[in-house]
């Protein structure tokens, strides 16, 4: 593998002054610009990237650290792991994982891979231990009404949600809760007699409108969420379903949205995460779990 001059540049931390840059690295690569979502990231993770001497990001990627306030990190989240196409096949990725990988230390890691980044993480031995399928089109209705009844997210929420994800999550992630008011376009919750039983959010993603986090009580509750947000947008709905879920890949599908590929999903220091899975239908994003 040719190394580059780059691989001796140090590794630094990165702001949201570096959103911009994080920004053009994406474009670089052929992916959308996600201004959104690298402020969320930037702001509620640890970004790491490496200066390239001409100007700009030569490489970065985020780390999303998950535990309850004043204890140990629980689960790290790795995403947005990304090389400019000038510097690609020259190291400058591997190393930067390695550094991330050493920085948690013995903390357990996740990441959602794609066949690209695979070999890399399994490199650095990560072991695949789940699937999740892409969606995305254009959500089409049908007349029957859901069995599940809906409504938006209030301010005297926010308790009961931090509570219920981490029961499903495994971890406490009140930092990610407590921001997705401000970050997502729609946060609703399915309640039954007056208790939530699940809750889902919606948030802008360049033309699309990204489903997730998605957690539910089971999968009827999960498709009332997913139509529920589908009928207060004009915009395709993107998400990625963990493949277990069978009868939610399916009714999606039966209601417009197509496949669009899969990713793996990948972990270290554990063979599978913490958490139900049975109510964990859909991530917040690939980038962050």
């Amino acid at each position: 593998m040719p190394t580059s001059p780059l691989a001796a540049l140090p590794i630094r931390r990165l702001t949201l002054r570096d959103l911009t840059a994080c920004a053009d690295l994406s474009e670089d690569r052929g992916w959308p610009r996600e201004e959104h979502k690298w402020g969320f990231l930037l702001t509620a993770g640890r970004g790491y990237g490496i200066d390239d001497p001409d100007g700009g990001l030569a490489a970065a990627c985020v780390v999303t650290e998950y535990g309850g306030p004043g204890s140990r990190i629980e689960l790290g989240a790795i995403g947005m792991v990304l090389v400019a196409e000038r510097h690609s096949r020259q190291g400058i990725g591997r190393r930067l994982m390695h550094h991330v990988v050493a920085t948690m230390g013995t903390t357990p890691l996740t990441l959602h891979a794609t066949p690209f980044g695979r070999p890399l993480y399994e490199e650095l031995g990560f072991k695949v231990t789940g699937r999740a399928e892409m969606l995305r089109g254009h959500f089409t209705a049908d007349d029957t009404d859901p069995r599940v009844a809906t409504r938006a997210v209030t301010a005297e929420d926010l308790t009961t949600i931090i509570r219920l994800d981490e029961e499903v999550f495994g971890t406490d992630r009140t930092h990610i809760i407590t921001r997705l008011p401000a970050f997502a376009d729609q946060l609703r919750v399915a309640e039954e007699h007056g208790r939530i039983i699940g809750y889902a959010g919606a948030w802008p993603n360049m033309r699309d409108l990204v489903v997730g986090p998605l957690i539910a009580r089971d999968p009827e509750t999960a498709k009332a969420l997913v139509a529920s947000i589908a009928a207060r947008t004009d915009r395709p709905l993107r998400t990625d379903i963990d493949v277990r879920h069978e009868s939610l890949l399916a009714w999606a599908k039966e209601h417009g949205l197509a496949p669009a590929g899969f990713n793996a999903v990948m972990t270290y220091g554990i063979t599978e995460l913490p958490g139900d899975w049975t109510r964990r239908f859909a991530p917040l994003t690939v980038a962050a779990g």
